[in-house]
C-alpha cells in the first residue's frame, strides 16, 4: 500500500527503523550524485525525483498535471526499490548498470523493467547508485523520453 505521508520526512519518518537508515543514506546518496534541475518529493507514495513543470512544462504523459518522473525509492513490504525510468528507456545505460552491478555486490541482482530490488538493507551499493543518478541531466532525460514516447506511436 501506498504511504499517504506528504513529505519525504514524513515518509522515512514512518518507516521501521532499520528501512529509515538505509532509505536516507540512498536518498542523500541520490541528491548529493543528481545533476542540478531535477526536484525531490513525494509521488505515488514513494520518495521522487523529477523535472519539474518548469523545466518540462508538458509534464508526464499519462497525467500532465504530474511532473516528469525519473527517479523513485519506495520500501516495501520485503524489499527497498530503487525504480529508475533511465534504465528501463535507455538500453546502453541499463547494459552498463548490469555489467557494473556484480563489481559493487555480492549479490545476484534482482531487477524488474527499471526497478532495482535491495531485499538487504546492509548491501545496497550506494557508490554505484551514485554513479548512476549522475548518468542523466535534465535535459537529456527529456530527450530519452521523448525518444521513447515517439517510438511507442
Amino acid at each position: 500500500m501506498p504511504s499517504k505521508a506528504e513529505t519525504v520526512e514524513a515518509y522515512i519518518a514512518e518507516l521501521p527503523e532499520d528501512r529509515q537508515q538505509a532509505v536516507s543514506k540512498l536518498r542523500d546518496t541520490i541528491k548529493k550524485h543528481l545533476p542540478k534541475g531535477f526536484s525531490e518529493g513525494m509521488g505515488y507514495g514513494m520518495i521522487g525525483y523529477v523535472i519539474p513543470h518548469t523545466l518540462y512544462p508538458a509534464g508526464y504523459h499519462c497525467n500532465s498535471k504530474l511532473p516528469l518522473p525519473f527517479i523513485n525509492i519506495a520500501s516495501q513490504k520485503n524489499f527497498i526499490a530503487l525504480h529508475h525510468l533511465g534504465l528501463y528507456a535507455h538500453p546502453e545505460l541499463l547494459e552498463w548498470f548490469q555489467a557494473e552491478y556484480p563489481k559493487h555486490s555480492k549479490y545476484k541482482l534482482d531487477m524488474g523493467k527499471g526497478c532495482v530490488r535491495f531485499k538487504k538493507t546492509d548491501a545496497i551499493p550506494y557508490e554505484l547508485i551514485g554513479e548512476l543518478a549522475s548518468k542523466i541531466t535534465p535535459a537529456q532525460w527529456i530527450a530519452i523520453y521523448e525518444e521513447n514516447l515517439m517510438n511507442r506511436k
